[in-house]
C-alpha cells in the first residue's frame, strides 16, 4: 500500500475524492510508526485560520507516543469570533435557506463521507488508536448514516411535530469527546443542521484529527460560510465556548464530572442544554443463555474500542449455576485476541488513547487488587512503544468495590454472580451511573420483565453495541439528560409552538 497523501489547503484545487476501497487494510508492519506532522490553525467563518505556534499543542498518535500532528489552542476572543461568524450565518444566509435546501447539504456530506470513507477511517485509527476494522466497519459508515437520516428530516420537520411549528435554537456550541471523534461529531452537527442552527464545536484536544479534516470536507461541499465551526484546545477552550453569552444551545458529550461543572456553569442562563455522560453498564448473563454466543457478546461489550466506551458492558453479572463455565471461556477466547498495530485488519485490540488515560486504568486496576479483586491479564506480548493495556477480567468484586463503582473507560471487566433474577436487577441498578445495560438470556418474557426494571436508558437483548441513526440514546441519574438519535434528537434542537400560537 502506497502512503496516503493528506492534502494541505495549498493543494485544495488537484484533491480528489477517495473511493472505497479496503485494500489499504493490508497496512505495511511499519505503517503505525510513521509520523504525520501537519499544522492546524483553527476553522472559523468557512476558512482556516493561520496556525500559530505560540497557542499550540501537539497531538500524540497512540500506537508509538510521538507526535502525530499540531493544533492551534483556541483564545477567548477565537471563540469569540467563531460565535459571531455562526450568528451571523444564522442570521443571515443559512437562517433564510429552507429545509430542502438544508437537507441538500446534508446529502452532499454525507455522500463525501462515504467517498472519502478510506482517508477518514485510516486517520480515525492513527489519531485515537482504534484497530481499524473498527474504524472502517462501525464509525466512517455510521457517521455517514447519521447525516443520511437527518437529511431525511430537513424538509420534514412539520412531520416530527405534529401540531406544532417548530423554530431552530439559533447558535448551538458543541463539545465532543475522544473516543468516537468523527461519530460524535455527526450526532452532533447533523440534527442540529437538519433544524436549521449554526454550530461552534470543539473536538477533544486528543483527537481533533477527522474533525479538522471534516471542515475540508464542508468547504468542498461549498456549505456557507459560518455555519459550522472548528475551535481545537483543551478545558480552557470548552470553558470559554460554553460561557459565551451569545449562545442559544450547549450539546456535550463527556464525562460525568466535567458535565456538572458544565451544568453548574450554566444554571443560572436560560439556555437549552442536552449532557451524554459517562456509564457502569451491566451485562446480565442468565444461566439458560447460548453461552458461547454469550461470550462473543461479552467480548464486544466491554473489548470494543479499547473499553473506551461510555455505555460499556463493564461489569458482568453472571448466573452462579454457569459462572466457572462463563469465566473459562472467557479466558480462553480472551487468548486470542490480537493488540497491536491499530492499523492491521487483524488486530482485535488497538492502543489506548493517551498516556493520561494508561494512568488511569493501571491505577483502577492497582486499587481493585487492593480492594481484594483477583487479575486476569491476557498473556500475549504488548508492543514495545506506545500506549498498550491487555484485556483483564476482576473477579472477586464486591457490589461497593471502586472497580464496579466508577468508570473506569479501558479494557477492564468486573464479574459478580447472582442467583435469582431480582438480585441480578438489584445489583445492575445499584451504581451512580444509567446510560446501557444488556440482558442475555433464552426467554423472551426474562427479557421484558428484567428490561422494565432497569434503570437505563438503553437496554440490548442477546446483543451489545449496536447503534442506529433511528433510535434515540441517552441516560439517567449521572449517566445525562435528553437524547440523541432518532426524533428525539430532533426535540433538543427545536423550539416548539403550538399552531394556535401557545408554547
Amino acid at each position: 500500500m502506497s502512503q496516503m497523501k493528506l492534502h494541505d489547503q495549498s493543494d485544495r484545487s488537484t484533491q480528489k475524492s477517495i473511493p472505497i476501497d479496503w485494500s489499504y487494510a493490508e497496512a505495511p508492519e511499519n505503517t503505525s510508526h510513521a509520523t504525520f506532522l501537519k499544522s492546524y490553525g483553527l476553522f472559523i467563518n468557512g476558512s482556516f485560520t493561520n496556525y500559530d505556534e505560540s497557542q499550540s499543542f501537539n497531538s500524540i498518535n497512540p500506537a508509538n507516543g510521538e507526535v502525530l500532528y499540531r493544533c492551534t489552542e483556541a483564545s477567548e476572543i477565537d471563540v469569540d469570533i467563531a460565535v459571531k461568524a455562526a450568528r451571523a450565518s444564522f442570521e443571515g444566509e443559512w437562517g433564510n435557506f429552507s429545509g430542502t435546501q438544508r437537507s441538500h447539504y446534508l446529502y452532499r456530506i454525507a455522500r463525501m463521507l462515504q467517498e472519502r470513507a478510506r482517508e477518514f477511517a485510516v486517520l480515525e485509527s492513527m489519531d485515537g488508536g482504534k484497530p481499524i476494522r473498527e474504524s472502517r466497519d462501525i464509525d466512517i459508515p455510521l457517521a455517514a448514516a447519521y447525516f443520511f437520516y437527518y437529511a431525511g428530516w430537513a424538509d420534514k420537520l412539520p412531520y416530527a411535530f405534529p401540531g406544532k411549528s417548530s423554530k431552530p435554537l439559533g447558535v448551538c456550541a458543541q463539545i465532543i469527546p475522544w473516543n468516537f471523534p468523527l461519530l460524535m461529531l455527526a450526532w452532533k452537527i447533523a440534527p442540529a443542521l437538519a433544524c436549521g442552527n449554526t454550530v461552534v464545536l470543539k473536538p477533544a484536544e486528543t483527537t481533533s484529527l477527522t474533525a479538522l479534516k471534516f471542515c475540508e470536507l464542508l468547504q468542498d461541499i461549498g456549505l456557507p460560510n459560518g455555519v459550522v465551526n472548528i475551535v481545537t484546545g483543551a478545558g480552557k477552550t470548552g470553558e470559554y465556548l460554553v460561557q459565551h453569552p451569545d449562545i442559544d444551545k450547549i450539546a456535550f458529550t463527556g464525562s460525568t464530572g466535567v458535565g456538572k461543572l458544565i451544568q453548574q456553569s450554566i444554571a443560572k442562563r436560560q439556555i437549552s442544554a442536552t449532557f451524554e455522560l459517562g456509564g457502569k453498564g451491566a451485562f446480565i448473563l442468565f444461566d439458560d443463555a447460548a453461552l458461547n454466543e454469550a461470550v462473543e457478546g461479552i467480548i464486544n461489550a466491554i473489548f470494543f474500542n479499547q473499553g473506551h466506551v461510555c455505555c460499556a458492558g463493564s461489569r458482568l453479572l453472571v448466573q452462579e449455576g454457569v459462572a466457572e463455565k462463563v469465566i473459562d471461556l472467557l479466558k480462553n477466547r480472551m487468548q486470542h485476541l490480537i493488540i497491536g498495530d491499530p492499523l492491521d485488519k487483524n488486530t482485535d485490540i488497538g492502543a489506548v488513547n493517551s498516556k493520561t488515560q494508561l494512568e488511569t486504568i493501571q491505577r483502577y486496576v492497582a486499587t481493585g487488587i487492593k480492594e481484594g479483586a483477583s487479575c486476569y491479564e491476557c498473556s500475549g506480548s504488548l508492543p514495545n512503544s506506545g500506549y498498550y493495556f491487555p484485556p483483564t477480567l476482576l473477579t472477586g468484586v464486591s457490589q461497593s468495590s471502586t472497580v464496579v463503582q466508577e468508570e473506569i473507560f479501558g479494557p477492564i471487566l468486573t464479574i459478580q454472580t447472582f442467583r435469582t433474577t431480582d438480585e441480578a436487577i438489584e445489583k445492575a441498578n445499584n451504581t451512580p451511573y444509567g446510560l446501557a445495560n444488556g440482558i442475555w438470556t433464552d426467554k423472551g418474557s426474562k427479557i421484558f420483565y428484567v428490561g422494565s426494571k432497569l434503570k437505563s436508558g438503553v437496554v440490548w437483548s442477546n446483543t451489545y453495541n449496536k447503534f442506529d441513526p433511528t433510535s434515540p440514546f441517552g441516560g439517567y441519574k449521572e449517566s445525562g439528560k435528553g437524547r440523541e438519535g432518532g426524533i428525539s434528537g430532533l426535540h433538543a434542537y427545536v423550539k416548539l409552538v403550538n399552531n394556535g400560537g401557545m408554547n
